[in-house]
């Protein structure tokens, strides 16, 4: 049997964000990587549908995304890019530290795909700098800008 085209559309699949990011249901909020150029820039996406379960507080009579995971699904969109981006990633993990400049422009509701755009604007051995963009059909939803702080697995387990 031929496979279908559409299952092979993307650089990562879901299976494969999996073993990057430690992430899990309900809080793993990128579905597929589209694009990616190493060191620089990503492109992926999160398909929202009605079944998340922050929809049954959020608001119960007219379903909203809160921005702060469409921030969050971005965050994760620029941990993948930081797994590709620096030396041994099996040994590090990356913490948000900073959230800046977040605008939310539209609302994100049941149906949506969220198209994330995450850009590396600085890497350095302990922390990383990204601006992000979420989108849904072409009309920018959600922007900002991520710092998250890296550590080795060995010193935050030292930590725990």
């Amino acid at each position: 049997m031929p496979k279908n085209p559409q299952r092979n559309k993307g650089l990562l699949d879901i299976e494969k964000i999996q073993k990057l990011l430690p992430h899990r249901y309900p809080f793993l909020l990128v579905d597929r990587v589209l694009e990616m150029e190493k060191g620089k820039s990503l492109v992926a996406v999160k398909n929202v549908t009605s079944n998340e379960p922050f929809f049954q507080g959020h608001f119960p009579s007219m379903k909203v995304m809160p921005g702060v995971l469409i921030v969050e699904a971005l965050a994760q969109a620029g941990g993948i890019l930081l797994f590709h981006s620096v030396p041994e990633p099996q040994n590090r993990l990356a913490f948000l530290s900073k959230i800046e400049k977040a605008k939310f422009r539209k609302p994100v509701i049941p149906g949506d795909q969220l198209r994330l755009k995450v850009e590396l604007i600085k890497l350095r051995d302990k922390y990383s700098h990204f601006k992000g963009e979420a989108s849904v059909e072409g009309v920018t939803v959600t922007e900002g800008e991520v710092t998250a702080t890296l550590l080795d697995y060995e010193k935050v387990n030292e930590q725990t």
